[in-house]
């Protein structure tokens, strides 16, 4: 796995580098602001990017904006953003298509190998984002939404899935049949107006508008994974850190 990393602080960005060499990854290229970070991964050709939000000159949203600048110039790269903020103007964009993406919380994160671990999971294609992000970005009290249309089974079946779970483990969970969890997600799906799509994607949506409903603590992060299928009909996996 090739990765550019961009972050300001030459602490944090020499003391990460030694890290990932020593879980035999390939740092191409560590820099400091967002212009550099642009022209090393067209350089480089990284699997993944690793952005700071705040970057130089002005510490604001330079990060975030060359983060869909990638997206945009090289589709095949990935993207995880880690911070000590959560931007929403142009996260909610980069999280429009959530294939290739992750965001964590630098404080959150509290395993060098668990943190490698998300790398591969986003360049292979994956998400990996933290429900506190999820929850500040989409609003942790809304009023009425779709959700308010789950009956409290269908309600307990999301939160299993926004937990990871297989169909297969929910269905131990509740002593029931697959086929009765398969209609429950059925039901869910129809109920948040997901209808079939080529895009393979209405299992992350349903678990995104889930953690975007609740309030989430800042504890430490347990990873999860879950298969679903990209636009290119190919295995992605999901982590979702709870």
């Amino acid at each position: 796995m090739r990765v550019v990393i961009a972050e300001d602080s030459a602490l944090l960005r020499d003391g990460l580098v030694q890290l990932l060499r020593l879980r035999d990854v390939e740092v191409a290229a560590a820099v400091g602001d967002a212009e550099t970070l642009l022209a090393a991964v067209a350089e480089h050709r990284p699997d993944v990017a690793v952005v700071d939000i705040r970057l130089p000159p002005t510490q604001t949203d330079e990060g975030v904006r060359a983060a869909v600048r990638l997206r945009e110039d090289h589709p095949g790269t990935g993207v995880l953003i880690l911070s000590q903020y959560v931007e929403t103007t142009y996260a909610r964009q980069l999280l429009a298509d959530p294939a290739g993406i992750g965001y964590l919380l630098k404080e959150r994160v509290v395993d060098i190998g668990e943190f490698v671990d998300a790398m591969e999971r986003v360049a292979g294609g994956g998400t990996a984002l933290d429900p506190e992000v999820v929850a500040q970005l989409f609003g942790a009290s809304r009023r009425a939404t779709a959700l308010d249309r789950l009956t409290p089974r269908e309600r307990e079946v999301l939160a299993l899935m926004a937990e990871g779970r297989t169909n297969q483990s929910i269905a131990g969970a509740f002593t029931v049949s697959e086929r009765a969890v398969e209609k429950h997600i059925a039901n869910i799906f129809a109920k948040l107006d997901l209808p079939p799509s080529g895009t393979g994607h209405r299992r992350v949506l349903a678990v995104l508008r889930y953690l975007g409903s609740v309030t989430v603590t800042s504890t430490p992060l347990r990873y999860v994974r879950e298969r679903v299928v990209n636009p290119c009909s190919k295995n992605v996996t999901v982590v979702w850190m709870v």
